[in-house]
């Protein structure tokens, strides 16, 4: 999957209302306030009323009847479902409250309770009408953000910008929203005066912008707001659950058969952002390393030297066409970082077009040494960006298909060779797979038995065993995973600490232990077919084997590390519908004595290192600011207090790596633009490596005095 989409993707005013989103903030806007009165807005072509067709009154009902019998929840469509749809469609319409006003959200309050009927009788006006209106504010929003650019706001006022407003009350006037769309205008004005553009460059992109994100208004098809309605349905049941539109389905099976070329990244809109979701194991965005999930993508250029396209407020689909492009070639992507504060510098980076290849996201391996009381120990690194299996060739019948397991047994006899003596399986931003590849990857370490429970929505429970003849290393080991680490990762690094065979290490896991089903709808279908999409369904939940569910909660590591991830934005529990934690009875299997009983001594010698190590150091600096960063809910709109803001976080971050640059007998560095993220090292890797040096000591019979030696503080 080169450029792919993630679905769901629609949210319409934030997909395709740009206007000044906070550049630098990843969403929400805006602050409270008295203001003018609007202006006489600018004329606005209309298409007219967008209705439904008949086509979506056979779909509704299809729908409405597999996710009532198949999805796990088994949940009745009554009026507390209707309640949750209701909410969920209004937060798809405007999230962030700076659209509709509280006299629009009152009079849809009539459909609270009618949604649930709206859809067994497949009488869709209730959504549709609430989008129309949704769209004409939509129109006037855009046509007073375009009159507010004929006059250069004054950057030198001491007021502020509320960026989010998710909690806040609906505006209560339309001289209310003028005070928020002007804050937010301005807002847009500064990003580009911060990133060195004169005011009437700023006006002309702004007006470009804005023009274009009108257009489109305009564009919207009858397809975009049922494919919304929809989800918001299917996501009152779990966040896993949703409909595509005929053509996203399309987009979404030509994904699936990594068809076309790209820079191999997930994309979703997010708040008029064109947002990176994932980074695809073996992609040319994951070999550069230059880019992260979420991160926004504000330009795009094709060439080395090709001009910079502003793409703020596209529709996710032009984008994608834009970043797409044959093998070989270059594209550039201006980046505006997730997490970054409003108005911080932006980077270009660039990457050669090309396919995600199996080679390229296979498991590959490295050998590192450290020292213990004198003696060298070898630790071997397996990294598996995801769980892979070349399906076509194993359906072929070949014999020697490629395969996650097959690729780690090789790796594992490749290390033993060059005198591996422990073991770091980096399971890191792994988001799944197939999950054969996972009970047979546990098999590598595990003489037999359970792997994983899965329980059906009818209530049946299957257990899988380990498939894989014989162990393929059975010294200590250490699995390291954080918050990207997903499914089937989850699977593998949950057995491994059940059986007793290795510490997990890391951050708390994703929780996404639930089971899809794709039902392409066609298929359902009685009478015509005309094209109807198709349903994801969450049809089931994974267990481990002492019961416990990998779902919501994920996999909690023996030894806490530290990650550039948040647990409070990323992962299962933040998702406001995902499926609860729970468990069910044991499976049947026999653990290992493990090393549990050294993880007390293994936590000292862990934070003794860690204390006195400047890479941990400067990791934790950056966490700390980061921090910072998140919990802003609010930004200056002087001119100068951004510079000062910006310049402050600069220097922090530059003290911070000439310090640890110090500690290692380093040149400082002059400047922050200096610091390469090619040259930062990975603590984290390394701090898993020297738990799992301390793993081996403490499975050996003269390893507890060499252990004890290593209270000592040493520097990775």
């Amino acid at each position: 999957m080169s450029v792919s989409r993630r679905f769901p993707v629609v949210s319409w005013p934030r997909i395709l209302l740009v206007c000044a989103v906070i550049a630098g903030m990843a969403a929400l806007f805006m602050g409270n306030g008295p203001g003018p009165a609007t202006p006489v807005a600018p004329a606005v072509a209309s298409t007219g009323a967008i209705e439904p067709t008949e086509r979506h009154r056979r779909v509704v009902r299809l729908v409405a009847e597999v996710m009532e019998r198949q999805h796990y929840r088994q949940a009745p469509l009554d009026d507390k479902l209707s309640s949750q749809i209701f909410e969920r469609y209004l937060e798809s319409l405007d999230g962030n409250r700076s659209y509709l006003l509280a006299s629009d959200v009152t009079e849809f309050e009539q459909y609270r309770y009618e949604l649930d009927d709206a859809i067994k009788t497949s009488d869709l006006s209730p959504p549709f009408q609430m989008f129309a209106r949704l769209q004409q504010r939509n129109r006037e929003r855009i046509a007073y953000a375009i009159s507010l650019l004929e006059t250069e706001p004054d950057f030198k006022l001491d007021e502020d910008f509320r960026f989010d407003r998710s909690k806040d009350a609906w505006p209560a006037s339309s001289a209310e929203l003028d005070e928020l769309w002007r804050q937010r205008v301005k807002n847009d004005s500064l990003s580009l005066t911060l990133a060195g553009k004169e005011w009437p460059e700023v006006q002309e992109v702004l007006r470009k912008r804005y023009e274009r994100v009108l257009k489109r208004i305009e564009q919207i098809s009858s397809d975009d707001v049922f494919e919304m309605f929809m989800n918001a349905y299917s996501h009152v049941f779990d966040p896993h659950s949703n409909y595509l539109s005929p053509r996203n389905s399309e987009e979404y099976n030509i994904a699936m058969s990594l068809s076309y070329e790209g820079i191999g990244a997930s994309l979703q809109l997010v708040d008029d952002y064109v947002t990176i979701v994932n980074i695809l194991p073996g992609g040319p965005a994951a070999l550069a390393d230059t880019v992260k999930a979420n991160d926004r993508i504000t330009a795009v250029g094709q060439g080395q030297d090709g001009q910079m396209m502003d793409v703020v407020g596209w529709r996710l689909d032009d984008v994608v066409q834009l970043i797409r492009g044959p093998v070989d070639t270059v594209v550039r992507l201006q980046i505006l970082p997730g997490g970054a504060t409003p108005g911080s510098p932006e980077t270009t980076v660039e990457f050669i077009r090309n396919k995600v290849t199996l080679e390229a996201q296979a498991a590959k391996k490295e050998l590192r040494k450290t020292q213990r009381g004198g003696k060298d120990i070898s630790i071997g690194v397996i990294d598996v960006p995801s769980f892979y299996q070349d399906y076509q060739a194993r359906s072929a019948g070949e014999a020697d298909y490629r395969s996650t397991t097959r690729d780690v047994r090789r790796l594992i006899d490749e290390l033993k060779t060059e005198g591996m003596e422990t073991l770091v399986m980096d399971l890191r931003n792994n988001g799944g797979g197939h999950l054969s590849e996972a009970t047979s990857l546990v098999g590598l370490f595990i003489e037999k038995g359970p792997v994983v429970q899965l329980r059906e929505t009818g209530g049946r429970i299957e257990v899988l065993d380990d498939p894989e003849p014989g162990l393929a290393w059975d010294g200590p080991m250490v699995v390291l995973v954080n918050r990207a680490s997903a499914s089937a990762s989850e699977i593998f690094a949950g057995a491994i600490q059940d059986y007793g065979r290795g510490l997990v290490v890391g951050q708390q896991t994703y929780g996404k232990g639930s089971v899809q089903n794709l039902y392409p709808l066609d298929r359902y279908a009685l009478g015509p077919k005309s094209g109807f999409g198709q349903l994801t369904v969450t049809i089931g939940k994974y267990y481990r084997v002492t019961g416990d569910s990998t779902q919501h909660r994920g996999v909690t590591p023996d030894i806490e590390l530290p990650s550039l991830i948040s647990i409070a934005d990323v992962g299962e529990s933040t998702r406001d519908s995902a499926l609860p934690w729970d468990r069910i009875r044991p499976a049947d299997f026999e653990r290992e004595a493990g090393v549990e009983g050294e993880l007390p001594l293994l936590g000292k010698l862990h934070d003794g290192r860690v204390d006195h190590d400047a890479d941990f150091t400067a990791l934790k600096g950056d966490l700390e600011s980061l921090d910072r960063i998140r919990a802003l809910t609010s930004v200056s709109l002087n001119l100068e207090k951004r510079k000062a803001e910006r310049a402050n976080m600069e220097q922090e971050r530059l003290t911070r790596e000439n310090s640890r640059r110090k500690s290692l007998g380093l040149e400082p560095l002059e400047s922050a633009e200096d610091i390469s993220a090619a040259d930062q090292p990975d603590a984290v890797l390394a701090e898993a490596a020297e738990i799992a040096a301390d793993a081996y000591l403490g499975s050996t019979p003269s390893g507890g005095a060499l252990l004890a030696q290593s209270l000592t503080p040493q520097s990775n």
